[in-house]
């Protein structure tokens, strides 16, 4: 895929990724079920329901019914866990669980888009300490992701204080582009699933990504791009390693790069002239 370097006299634009299925092969928040199991936060009976789920959303997604269902379910289920708990349990897992589920081509994108100039924005249903972390991981410039309720002693309430789903993803995304300067029309957005209808609609170029059948069907009427991502891949095993450093570091890089090039040239010449002689 050709990017463009952007023009920085122009306003700024991001691309906005969703998480599951489009960026990692499975579900972010159910791939730790077994983590919170051995980690005492959950029973036996209820890790088996999240893998079920995590078995019904990789054979055909799930629709809003579905979603809404896992939510209130996950909401209950969260009730009286330690945040702090589960911060250190998905900091102890994370490599093991998300690195090798990171799509190649997800990765790739992500590269491409912040060589381009641009700003990398995943959006997400999944609960902020899962998802701020894959973020930093991943090189995110910023997270979008449901926020839970907590009490004054730490733990969850069961209560939703933001759900990012829907309508809700497309609202951030223009709230964020009004606070940081993006010019929606040129930003990119990426997603497997139509219940994100309304964040592909909000940017000027959408992408469907290993889309479920309605999206399919919605992207072929509106002629948006139908991208196949299929090759999940550590990060550290990819060529070149999947690192990218912060733009200032991206400078400094640039500044060592050109002066060890003089420094070659210099020595070169200072051996012409030796030679010579």
């Amino acid at each position: 895929m050709l990017m463009v370097v952007e023009n920085h006299s122009l306003p700024r634009t991001a691309a906005f990724f969703d998480l599951d299925k489009t960026v990692i092969a499975k579900s972010s928040t159910l791939t730790f079920s077994k983590s919170f199991y051995q980690g005492g936060l959950i029973n036996r009976r209820a890790a088996l329901r999240t893998a079920y789920a995590q078995f019904v959303f990789l054979v055909g997604g799930m629709d809003h019914d579905q979603m809404e269902r896992t939510r209130e379910y996950l909401s209950a289920l969260v009730r009286g866990w330690n945040v702090q708990q589960v911060k250190e349990i998905v900091a102890e897992t994370l490599h093991e669980l998300i690195d090798p589920l990171i799509y190649d081509e997800a990765a790739s994108l992500i590269e491409e888009h912040h060589t381009a100039g641009r700003d990398v924005v995943i959006v997400s249903t999944s609960g902020a300490e899962v998802v701020e972390p894959i973020g930093e991981m991943l090189g995110a410039d910023r997270v979008v992701a449901t926020r839970m309720v907590v009490g004054d002693d730490g733990c969850f309430t069961g209560e939703v204080e933001y759900y990012a789903y829907g309508p809700t993803k497309a609202e951030a995304i223009k709230e964020l582009a009004e606070s940081e300067g993006y010019d929606l029309s040129r930003c990119y957005a990426y997603s497997d699933s139509a219940t994100d209808l309304p964040m592909l609609e909000c940017v000027g170029e959408p992408h469907a990504v290993n889309p479920d059948r309605a999206l399919r069907r919605e992207a072929l009427a509106r002629g948006w791009p139908i991208l196949d991502f299929h090759r999940p891949v550590r990060l550290k095993q990819r060529l070149p390693a999947f690192s990218v450093p912060p733009r200032p570091a991206l400078v400094a890089v640039a500044a060592i790069g050109a002066a060890a090039a003089t420094a070659g040239l210099v020595w070169y010449a200072s051996r012409r002239r030796a030679t010579a002689v």
